[in-house]
Formats: C-alpha cells, structure tokens, sequence
C-alpha cells in the first residue's frame, strides 16, 4: 500500500513537472521561435537543468511536439467528450475557440510562430501542421456538407473553398491580433468571418465581376 501510494505521488509529481515545462516552452517558443529558443531558456523558466529538461522530454523536437499537442488538449478539455464537435455545431465551436483563444495569447503565439516556422526545409513540426490541416479542412468540409442537407442546399461547389478559407481566416486574425490587440477584436472578428462564408455557401452572392462601378 505505501509503496503504491509512493507510485502515485511520484507520477503526480512527474506529470506536474511536465506540465510546468510545456508551460516555459509555450513562453520560449513563442517569443524567441523554436530556432531561437533553447532548452537552456526553458530550464531556466523552471528551476531546472537542461538534462532534467532532456529527461522529461528526450529532445528539443520532442519538446516542440508535445508543446502542440498540450495546445490541442486546452483547446478541447472544456467539453465533454474531449474532441471538436461534428456537424453544424463545429462552427459554433470555431467561434467559442476564438473567444477562448482571446484569453490565451500565449498559446497563440507559439502556435502562429511554430506553423509559420513549419513551412522551412526538414522543420520537426511540418508534418503535424500539415496532419492538422488535413484533418480540419476533413472536418469542416463535413460541417459543411451536413449543414448543406439540413438546408437544403444542393449546390455544393464551394465547400472545398470554404473549408480552407475558414481556417486561414482564423489563422491570419490571429496574426493580425497578435501585433494589435487593441484594434482587433478576435472573437468578433472571427464570428464574422466565420458566418460570412457559411452564409456564402449557403446562399451566395453575385460574382465581384459582376458588381457596377
């Protein structure tokens, strides 16, 4: 009994001690990059030694890896079955994240600069934004075509277009966000965007070419 109670407190202990790290290495990552910071910067941040880091972690790129991960886990650990909801309802959740993401500029951060890093030669989290907006777009481009069915709409062209167009609209207030926190309202922003192309699909306009000067 004492020894398995020791057990628990040392995993308790353990996962407390990760969580801490992931925490510095949100920090260091999003204000120096993931070139730039060290694991020396987030030891530091911690109280600890680059190999106690080394040893929770096993490698920087590992490190930078569950840093996404513990990103994607606070993005859903408000709701009840710990995953993005299907259907119509993800675009609501689209919207509730924004907000949310309004709260945690931190976790922006680290997320903007590590997905724009992503797109240089052989960087170790390619293949997880590119994994991520796979599986988005997947997921939003069945939102898109189960709101289509509850609506009525048969046209669906437009709901490839649509799906990629929600989450770099996202992505990019997010930026814009980043550099003026004080113009841009994330949340209020990000609904319009949102609600705007589900409108556009749902029912759209006339073509731009199509407008009178």
């Amino acid at each position: 009994m004492i020894k398995e109670t020791t057990r628990i407190r040392r995993e308790e202990e353990r996962a407390r001690k990760r969580t801490e790290i992931l925490k510095a290495a949100v920090e260091t990552f999003g204000t120096k990059g993931s070139a730039n910071g060290t694991l020396a910067d987030i030891a530091q941040q911690v109280g600890m030694t680059h190999a106690g880091v080394l040893h929770h972690f096993g490698s920087k790129d590992n490190l930078l890896l569950e840093v996404l991960e513990y990103r994607d886990r606070t993005d859903v650990e408000g709701l009840a079955e710990k995953h993005i909801p299907g259907g119509p309802d993800l675009f609501l959740h689209l919207v509730r994240t924004a907000l949310l993401n309004a709260t945690r500029p931190g976790i922006v951060q680290v997320f903007t600069v590590l997905s724009a890093e992503s797109v240089t030669e052989e960087h170790p989290a390619r293949e997880y934004f590119e994994r991520r907006y796979q599986n988005l777009r997947g997921d939003v481009d069945a939102a898109f075509r189960a709101l289509c069915a509850q609506e009525g709409v048969t046209d669906q062209a437009t709901i490839g277009m649509a799906s990629a167009s929600i989450l770099a609209v996202m992505d990019g207030l997010q930026l814009q966000w980043l550099l003026a926190p004080q113009t841009i309202d994330l949340g209020e922003a990000s609904e319009f965007a949102i609600r705007s192309i589900v409108n556009g699909v749902l029912d759209p306009g006339p073509e731009l070419g199509t407008y009178k000067h």
